[in-house]
């Protein structure tokens, strides 16, 4: 088949092609682009005026695994699949997609590949986003449970130990039992911190901005010399009806886990954009606050990630585990939600916090 017969099944296929709404791309023998269709054009953000000719790798940059799998069914006459494959568009910008790369046949000959690609990115955020919102009223009725099944023994233990420390003569004797007091005051403590807070978000409107300075005040009362801390701010988002001290808490606990990651060396950014037409536990919201907690340490440890905001799960030895979970709790106080992506060099923790629900 010529690039000329190539052109002429492609007109006999194009009304077809053109009302998928799954993205088609087809190059010719030298992976250039001969055609797109308009769910193409979308996801590529160009018309197509400006991509026909282009080169696949110029399409597609970076994506050496992809460029050679085009290779090989060309050479192969196999198509290839591949599901939630991470791929970078025309503009670096970075998608998941699930795709299928044919051979355009003629015979014998193969004379170029079609590219199919169905973005699963929302598809994939929202499964997420339903995990993570199972998990967090999984652990808080797992932990309402464990909390009775501590708390009145312990409460029995403590009124024992005072029964007997009056009973007792000896200072020495009374010892023992001033322990066994502190202890059980420590373990119903670790029980409450566990459960997080008992009372609701006392809301007014603040500067999420403000919220993000304040943090930023109390990380550098102990200053390490070898983390730089940057700010990048939407001007835009307006003020939200929030627990300020919540809040401030819960993004706390994120960025003092990433300096813990860093080790002393590193980057931390605070970064704030808007979202739009935004779902979060299936209601959708017009205007949706975005804080992003970026650093470039080691990452969250894959075997953690799925479950990194239950109660007692942590990546350090002398981790309570406790933080994270208890931003999750005061977030979801607020109708929002907190999600974590991380690589080695590149973990990012985003907080979404509805607007039109505070206004």
């Amino acid at each position: 088949m010529t690039e000329r017969a190539l052109q002429t099944n492609l007109v006999d296929t194009r009304p077809i092609l053109d009302g998928l709404v799954t993205s088609v791309f087809m190059f010719d023998r030298e992976l250039h682009l001969i055609y797109l269709n308009p769910a193409g054009e979308m996801l590529l953000e160009h018309g197509v005026s400006n991509l026909l000719g282009l080169p696949a790798e110029d399409v597609f940059p970076g994506d050496d695994d992809f460029l050679g799998a085009m290779g090989t069914v060309m050479s192969s006459m196999h198509t290839q699949t591949e599901r939630e494959k991470n791929l970078s568009l025309l503009g670096r910008r970075e998608i998941t997609a699930d795709y299928a790369i044919s051979p355009c046949m003629a015979g014998v000959d193969v004379n170029g590949v079609l590219v199919e690609l169905a973005q699963v990115d929302r598809q994939l955020r929202i499964t997420r986003e339903r995990r993570l919102l199972s998990q967090q009223v999984t652990a808080r009725r797992l932990l309402r449970g464990l909390a009775h099944e501590i708390k009145n023994p312990l409460s029995g233990l403590r009124g024992a130990a005072q029964l007997l420390e009056r009973e007792l003569d000896s200072e020495d004797l009374r010892e023992y039992t001033r322990i066994i007091i502190i202890e059980a005051d420590r373990l119903r403590a670790l029980v409450d911190r566990m459960l997080g807070p008992n009372s609701r978000p006392r809301l007014t409107l603040v500067n999420v901005h403000e919220i993000l300075d304040r943090v930023c005040q109390l990380v550098l009362i102990e200053p390490s010399a070898g983390v730089a801390l940057s700010k990048d701010y939407d001007p835009s988002i307006p003020e939200l009806r929030l627990d300020r001290d919540m809040i401030i808490q819960a993004v706390l606990n994120i960025v003092q886990n990433a300096l813990h990651a860093l080790e002393g060396h590193g980057e931390i950014q605070l970064r704030t954009r808007i979202a739009r037409n935004y779902n979060i536990g299936g209601v959708r919201h017009r205007l949706i606050a975005v804080i992003e907690v970026h650093d470039n340490g080691p990452g969250v440890p894959e075997n953690l990630l799925d479950r990194i905001f239950y109660p007692m799960v942590s990546g350090h030895a002398d981790g309570t585990g406790l933080g994270l979970a208890i931003s999750q709790s005061l977030v979801t106080q607020h109708g929002g939600l907190i999600e974590c992506q991380s690589r080695p060099g590149h973990t990012i923790f985003t907080l979404l916090l509805p607007v039109e629900a505070n206004a």
